[in-house]
């Protein structure tokens, strides 16, 4: 029996695959009926075979999905199906397929927050995977999204993610497609040159894979850019090519697209008659294929074109779709929902890269011990060798001094790597800083030389120049104090100048400073003078002004003062942040657990700075305390021995 329902699993298997190579060959140029005759086909096998292998259902359950033909909520039906399948199946790879399908639907639909979570989701997917592949797909699907949603920045931002995955894993078909929505991108954004390079490199793209579909949206899109150029023919021609090539592999939503374009050029031209027609048909395959956005688009135009005419009660009725549709598409829930969803990934992006760095060293700790037990291991039969040469009392004294040692030994070596721990946490802390600043300026000098904008890169690479010098700057410190004092927090108190000090340290964070639009305030007298270890102070103020920086929203401001107190000298650092919660006041200076905290911008932190603030003041026979009201802002205030 089980033998049999093999031999059938692979016979559907076989004629499953034989029937969707040949429907795809021809699904675009058969009749409604025999699409009918496909989907029913497919739907009988699905419904009557109980003994399908777990692949050929997955399958049948996609190829429905990808049927164009079918009502929008009933592939949305079948894509939840697949998903909910390959879920309970645990198989990641459909997972990711399933989820990317739903984005997609979703997307198509006009339910942009459904889309954003699947999208996401199938990001997430391809991550935990390691499927370079589908991470870059799922960058780029996330960036429709925020193209529908006309957030062009953000969505810019994901293409180019996307396509130097794509670029580098070689993936030709998916590089294509994300050039030509890059182009696309710059086209609304009326880039026009920069649009027709992207499409020109899609295009060739195309023909050499010869994808006949990829080759139409690229036409359609050509056609936009000339038509937005005022080259009304050849907008035209490009247009009409590209509906009939997409009429004839039955995908209406960008032919929805070109129909509101050549209602325009022909608007422009004066011919209102075919205008109208454009448009309508716009309209009609929005309304029945349920596309949102071309039902929006559609009824802007029709309204401009009843408006023009006069016919105010069809204007007033089309101007009311476009607000309807428009306001469905772009409402305050959904875009706050698609910010945090944004945070979210990008959150467990940055947490996945601090668990493999937990990860390696815990691989180190295990080597570390498990040489240490080698050596102990080496030590004692070396002594028990030694003992049998040896006369009995001098042997046992021998082992006595021997084992002194290596107690001796062992405190050393434990003291310095305990000391070796805190330095790697100070410099993973303290550079966090300027490796982020240089980060963004890098970011934006990327956003210049896309945009052709070159003259603000002169100003940028002076502020990677002294930043870099910066970090050099601080890493040769950090790693100077490891060295030459083999092991121990060096502590020479000297006559300290505040001010100085402190504007050179405020300098450090100026990128991001700028980054966040916060302003700061140096309000340090001249000549105040603390009695304390220079290196110290530095770690401190650098950390209190990080820490406010991260928890300082934008436009926020940060205050540094300094003021004299009996014998003593007072530090503030004032910032308008979110404030501390009281329940986290307690164990602020410990590190007894994870509670490090997001920042404004999703800022990510150890949860060290902290405590090294701490140890530091009270080395410096100093103290510190912090004053926090939520949502309106913390003041740490540090005393240090004034110089006398």
């Amino acid at each position: 029996m089980m033998v049999m329902m093999t031999v059938a699993n692979k016979v559907i298997k076989y004629f499953l695959k034989a029937y969707l190579i040949i429907g795809l060959s021809s699904i675009y140029t058969e009749s409604i009926s025999q699409h009918n005759n496909k989907f029913d086909s497919l739907i009988q096998i699905l419904n009557t075979q109980s003994g399908l292998v777990d692949s050929v259902r997955f399958e049948i359950l996609r190829e429905l999905f990808k049927d164009n033909t079918l009502d929008p909520d009933l592939r949305l039906h079948y894509a939840t199906q697949a998903y909910n399948f390959s879920k309970e199946i645990k198989n990641l790879k459909w997972q990711y397929l399933s989820t990317i399908d739903l984005g997609h639907i979703h997307k198509k639909k006009g339910n942009l927050d459904d889309a954003f979570k699947a999208f996401f989701h199938g990001a997430e997917l391809a991550i935990k995977t390691q499927n370079k592949k589908h991470e870059a797909i799922a960058l780029s699907a996330i960036a429709t999204v925020y193209r529908v949603e006309e957030n062009y920045k953000t969505a810019l931002h994901y293409y180019n993610q996307g396509i130097s995955i794509l670029r580098e894993v070689n993936d030709s078909t998916n590089l294509a497609k994300s050039l030509m929505n890059t182009g696309e991108l710059y086209r609304v954004n009326h880039i026009l040159d920069t649009a027709l390079i992207y499409f020109e490199e899609s295009g060739q793209l195309f023909d050499q894979l010869n994808f006949k579909i990829g080759n139409a949206y690229n036409l359609g899109n050509i056609g936009l850019v000339y038509a937005e150029q005022g080259k009304y023919k050849l907008a035209e021609d490009n247009l009409l090519k590209a509906s009939a090539i997409l009429e004839d592999l039955g995908d209406r939503y960008p032919i929805a697209v070109y129909n509101t374009y050549m209602a325009d050029i022909y608007k422009e031209r004066g011919d209102l008659n075919l205008a109208f027609d454009y448009a309508h048909k716009s309209y009609q395959i929005g309304k029945e294929e349920g596309l949102k956005e071309q039902i929006r688009d559609a009824s802007f135009k029709l309204s401009e074109l009843y408006d023009e005419l006069g016919d105010y009660k069809n204007a007033f009725y089309f101007q009311k779709e476009f607000i309807t549709y428009k306001d469905s598409l772009n409402n305050a829930k959904t875009i706050q929902q698609m910010a945090d969803l944004r945070t979210e990934f990008e959150v467990s992006q940055k947490q996945a890269e601090v668990d493999l760095l937990e990860n390696e060293k815990k691989i180190q700790l295990i080597l570390g011990l498990a040489l240490s037990v080698v050596f102990i291991l080496v030590v004692i039969i070396s002594l028990i060798l030694y003992k049998s040469n040896k006369v009995k009392i001098r042997s046992n004294k021998l082992l006595r001094e021997q084992n002194e040692e290596l107690e001796t030994q062992r405190d050393q070596l434990d003291q310095l790597n305990n000391t070796k721990d805190r330095f790697f946490a100070i410099i993973s802390h303290d550079l966090r800083g300027p490796v982020s600043g240089i980060n963004g300026l890098v970011a934006l000098i990327k956003m210049y030389i896309e945009d052709k904008n070159y003259d603000g890169l002169d100003e940028l690479i002076r502020h990677i120049d002294k930043s870099s010098s910066t970090l050099s700057f601080l890493l040769d410190n950090l790693l100077s104090w490891a060295v030459n004092q083999q092991g121990q927090f060096p502590h020479h108190p000297e006559d300290l100048e505040l001010k100085p000090l402190i504007e050179e340290i405020v300098d450090i964070f100026l990128d991001l400073f700028r980054a966040k639009d916060l302003k700061v305030n140096v309000e340090i007298p001249d000549s105040l003078k603390v009695l304390a270890d220079k290196n110290s102070v530095q770690t401190v103020i650098r950390n209190l002004i990080s820490n406010a920086i991260k928890f300082t929203a934008k436009g926020g401001i940060i205050t540094i003062k300094g003021e004299t107190f009996g014998k003593n000298v007072k530090i503030k650092v004032i910032d308008t942040g979110v404030g501390i919660p009281t329940e986290k006041m307690a164990t602020l200076f410990q590190l007894k657990e994870k509670k490090s905290t997001g920042g404004t911008n999703g800022e990510k932190g150890m949860g060290l700075g902290l405590r090294l603030v701490f140890e530091f003041v009270e080395m410096n026979n100093g103290s510190i305390k912090v004053n926090s009201i939520e949502n309106e802002g913390t003041t740490f205030t540090v005393c240090l021995p004034k110089l006398n």
